[in-house]
């Protein structure tokens, strides 16, 4: 690990990274690998998580090309240095932000997106001109070897590294002295980190989930609102960290929505989800049991059948579910959609407000007020309003938690900032040096500085 961070920072400190040709070469090569191995990368995601083509490009593969597009098209730009205003007792002369990259930055992925949640951070890393050590999830093992073998030979092996392993090896690597560290997963092993990191001082950012609610009010389309919930929920098996984790339903509603989300799910999925080609496989046995362990938490009005040597679980709707049990205290992220009961928008507010502060917020409703109201009085990372996930294909929109669900955030414009110092630089003439700033201060000079102040 050390002679490895010695040739990064030789690398750094040789200027390689530093030319916007370099950065984009990079980027595009990035892009170039996805194209050239599709299948295997597809085949790998399916072995991992069981996620169909389509599914496998929808939310890994496209996600990331469309993002390196962006960051090409837009990296010229963001790069150059900003003019801001000068203040008068400061003339005459310019002041500007000039962005630079931070040195040699570590990215540890998630099992659940091992692509995407890998991949896109390094895009932002690498428009800001850093080198990098990235590490795949050891739970997604055959991404993580597809990565480690497709990587080296796309990318400039002296500014990227690629280590593979288990919790060890990720101990070893925080141990190493970074410039910046992203992690996504749990929070758990984000304090973990986040307590490494202090030990140098160094910057963190915690992509991290949460229990992220949906509210349903009873003036909804309940048939949009229930297939989006559905796609949204059981999209890679709900193992989404922005997945719905529960509803907050109107209880005027309730029995209908739930009779929407069953013909949802038909819709989707058939009869029988087991044999759906779009409909994903929980990622190891461990979590596929801890997900079964939560159906005792509340009664079942759909689905609820589980195979654990498959690792399946179908796509399962429980009633009934106490807010002080365990389905309700943890992440699910699984298949499993709790339903509670409100009288009313004042009510789920509160419901929400009585939680930890979640990476996402959906609001059901035609009522543009009731919306507004949802927004202004809650706390999330994200809100989407009328729809789940969608706010994701947006690069104009950060990405990030807020809270326990995660600090920082990136995506476009945000992601090349988090990676990127932004220097503050004042240039001034020898020409004019006027003599007031200077003591001592009589009575006229401080007159004048106040004056130009």
């Amino acid at each position: 690990m050390n002679a490895m961070m010695q040739r990064l920072r030789s690398s750094y400190a040789s200027g390689l990274t530093r030319p916007l040709a370099w950065r984009i070469k990079q980027l595009t090569q990035l892009s170039q690998l996805v194209d050239d191995h599709e299948q295997a990368l597809l085949t790998a995601l399916a072995t991992d998580l069981g996620k169909s083509a389509a599914e496998g490009w929808l939310t890994e593969l496209g996600f990331l090309k469309s993002d390196i597009k962006h960051t090409i098209k837009h990296l010229p730009r963001w790069n150059k240095p900003k003019r801001v205003s000068q203040p008068l007792l400061a003339a005459p002369g310019r002041s500007y932000l000039h962005p630079e990259p931070l040195g040699v930055v570590l990215i540890i992925g998630a099992w659940n997106y091992p692509i995407q949640l890998l991949l896109s951070p390094l895009v932002a890393a690498l428009a800001a001109g850093n080198c990098a050590v990235v590490k795949p999830s050891e739970l997604a093992p055959a991404t993580a070897a597809e990565l480690a073998r497709l990587l080296p030979d796309y990318l400039d092996s002296a500014a990227v590294q690629v280590v593979t392993g288990g919790a060890d090896v990720a101990q070893q690597l925080l141990a190493e002295r970074f410039d910046h560290i992203m992690y996504t997963g749990g929070g758990r092993v984000g304090k973990i980190v986040m307590k490494a990191a202090a030990e140098y001082l160094t910057p963190v950012t915690l992509e991290l989930g949460g229990k992220s609610p949906a509210v349903v009010l009873a003036d909804a389309d309940l048939a949009v609102t229930a297939r989006r919930i559905a796609w949204g929920k059981w999209i890679n098996a709900g193992q989404t960290c922005i997945a719905p984790d529960y509803v907050l339903v109107d209880e005027r509603v309730h029995d209908a929505f739930i009779e929407q989300l069953r013909s949802a799910i038909s819709e989707f999925y058939g009869m029988d989800a087991e044999n759906a080609t779009d409909y994903g496989r929980i990622v190891n046995v461990q979590h596929c049991q801890r997900l079964i362990d939560y159906l005792a938490d509340g009664t079942i009005a759909i689905g609820g059948r589980a195979d654990k040597a498959l690792r399946y679980i179908e796509p399962t709707v429980l009633t009934n579910v106490s807010a002080d049990s365990k389905l309700m205290q943890d992440e699910i992220f699984g298949p499993l959609l709790p339903i509670i009961k409100v009288p009313h928008l004042a009510a789920a507010i509160e419901f929400i407000n009585s939680r930890e502060k979640p990476l996402a917020l959906y609001g059901f409703s035609k009522s543009a007020r009731s919306l507004q109201q949802l927004t202004e009085q809650t706390h999330a990372g994200n809100q989407c309003n009328n729809d789940t996930l969608m706010f994701m294909l947006n690069p104009e929109l950060p990405f990030g938690g807020v809270g326990p669900s995660g600090m920082g955030r990136y995506h476009g414009k945000f992601g090349f900032d988090t990676f990127s110092h932004h220097k503050a630089v004042m240039v001034r003439p020898f020409w004019s040096d006027p003599s007031f700033r200077y003591p001592p201060y009589t009575s006229f000079k401080q007159k004048l500085l106040r004056w130009f102040s």
